[in-house]
């Protein structure tokens, strides 16, 4: 430690906070006198009226999230989110900003949901003069702002470069909502199946057992997949065993992803799921999977979905889902071929982009170490 620096357990440095009421998550506003803040990740987590509320900052505090790890320095008041918010006012010996930075470098392990303000329990806090300690937090200040505004820039560019590869692929599928409907989706199937309404049961091996999280936009996402015994896959594809080729659409919780499954890979249908197994000579599986995923598609397959939280989509909306100007078998493994290579180089883009924000935050670390080693 740095000569003249001092040390302290971290429960040393706080004073005891009274808390003001807490506002559950459900009873946040739109719109409000007063902001809520919580332990989400967005500053501003909703609006609350009544005053009585309001938590009243005279000097700076930081918000620690219990369940997320979220750091917030607050110097305005406030209304109290719910479960999860911790008040950590920070004592006169120590900056609230230099204190918060400190926090945020101590860069907290993930416990999960689980509460994570025993791992605050165990730091200890390195302080110079108060003098010093405003010197350090005005190098930061300017420093992570300059970090902020960087990775802000890289996601508005990467957030532009996806919509249009968006837009690049959308204009490969017919898209003119008012051409004729010719047929639906079942006049092109061989069949379309419903899941069991239940759930199956899983073992550590197996056959895996495609669930709604494991249909991802074109493809499955296997990663962590749930699996099946031999008995069970039999009771579960009584009306229709799966095969490459066929797609699994999912009903609900995403509703509308849907996936092609690939050649010499065995598996089960799971709940909320359907199966669609296209006429060889309507369709190539890939491009109806990409063609149901396009925005217009989507909108449409939506349009009658139940559910007052989680979307569902009826079976019977499914086959009734009408398709126009459908083009030859040749011209739609040609547009398969255009989209994954537009795919392709939007996941390249991504990475780089990705390595960026790993080597934007390894910076921002980096400095918040040599604030508090006393190298700034």
């Amino acid at each position: 430690m740095k000569a003249g620096w001092q040390l302290k357990p971290f429960e040393e440095c706080i004073e005891k906070v009274v808390y003001t009421t807490k506002v559950q998550r459900k009873d946040f506003l739109d719109d409000g006198a007063y902001p809520i803040v919580s332990q989400e990740d967005a500053f501003i987590n909703g609006y609350w009226d009544n005053e009585a509320d309001l938590f009243k900052v005279t000097t700076p505090i930081v918000i620690f999230g219990d369940h997320t790890k979220v750091l917030k320095y607050v110097d305005f008041d406030f209304v109290l989110g719910a479960d999860g918010v911790k008040l950590l006012q920070s004592r006169e010996f120590l900056s609230p900003k230099y204190f918060f930075y400190q926090l945020q470098a101590a860069n907290l392990v993930s416990l999960g949901y689980a509460r994570h303000y025993k791992l605050l329990k165990e730091l200890k806090i390195v302080y110079p003069a108060r003098s010093e300690q405003q010197r350090i937090v005005g190098i930061l200040d300017e420093a992570l702002a300059g970090i902020a505004t960087a990775k802000a820039n890289a996601e508005k560019n990467l957030r532009n470069a996806r919509d249009l590869s968006d837009a690049l692929i959308q204009s490969l599928f017919p898209h003119d909502s008012n051409a004729p409907a010719e047929h639906t989706l079942e006049e092109l199937s061989e069949s379309i199946v419903d899941c069991e309404h239940k759930t199956a049961p899983t073992q550590d091996s197996g056959i895996p057992s495609i669930r709604t999280p494991n249909i991802g936009r074109g493809k499955l996402l296997l990663e962590g997949v749930y699996r099946v015994s031999d008995s069970t896959y039999k009771e579960w594809t009584r009306r229709a065993e799966p095969r490459p080729g066929d797609l699994i659409l999912a009903r609900e919780a995403p509703a509308g992803n849907v996936a092609v499954i690939p050649e010499g890979m065995k598996v089960c249908l799971g709940q909320r799921t359907v199966l669609i197994r296209p006429k060889k000579n309507a369709f190539d599986s890939t491009y109806l999977a990409y063609l149901l995923l396009q925005k217009n598609s989507q909108r449409r397959l939506l349009a009658h979905s139940r559910g007052a939280t989680v979307q569902h989509i009826n079976v019977k909306d499914i086959r009734a889902f009408r398709l126009a100007d459908v083009p030859s078998l040749d011209e739609q493994k040609a547009v398969v071929v255009q989209v994954e290579d537009l795919l392709a180089k939007e996941a390249h883009l991504v990475s780089l982009y990705h390595r960026k924000f790993t080597a934007l935050d390894a910076l921002k670390q980096s400095l918040l170490h040599q604030a508090f080693s006393g190298q700034l």
